[in-house]
């Protein structure tokens, strides 16, 4: 498995993997609210965020295919070493069996040595528990905040965690 910088044509196997309302709100929270998502969504919502320089989507390759996606992106303007990661998935029928722990050990490796990151932060939907397993299996710690947020589908609590570099 490697790492590779997001191409506007990744979209259409992306937003494949989401099949139902509940999946897209659990990867995007309410930063897209069209269901079903098409490619054109995704590259569309993306677009003014890579300008900004402060936001980097990376996709998954194995075998030549992609196989997962995340998104990393600097929450605070005036520091970079902290790093928040963001939109992760996993192709659909790759789910529960250890690629999801292969590619973020990846991104961490890549916000460790190419971003410099001292800190990566995230946040996981308290009913995505696979997710949350995820991150626990790789280091991610909970930080103790819940917040409330408030979807399309109802208030969801957000567990935020973190890991230090």
């Amino acid at each position: 498995m490697k790492l590779v910088k997001y191409q506007d044509e990744d979209a259409k196997i992306i937003t494949s993997w989401i099949k139902d309302e509940i999946s897209l709100y659990k990867w995007s929270a309410d930063r897209i609210q069209k269901f079903p998502i098409e490619a054109k969504d995704l590259n569309e919502c993306y677009k003014p965020l890579i300008e900004s320089a402060n936001f980097i989507p990376l996709s998954f390759i194995d075998n030549d295919s992609i196989i997962g996606h995340l998104i990393i992106r600097y929450p605070e303007n005036n520091n970079k070493e902290i790093v928040r990661f963001g939109f992760v998935i996993i192709a659909s029928q790759l789910r529960g069996q250890g690629i999801g722990k292969q590619m973020l050990n990846l991104a961490i490796k890549y916000a460790k040595n190419n971003l410099n990151a001292k800190k990566i932060t995230l946040g996981v939907f308290s009913n995505n528990l696979s997710a949350k397993y995820c991150y626990e299996s790789v280091g991610f710690k909970e930080t103790g905040i819940i917040d409330k947020y408030p979807i399309k589908l109802g208030e969801w609590d957000c567990i935020e965690m973190e890991l230090e570099l």
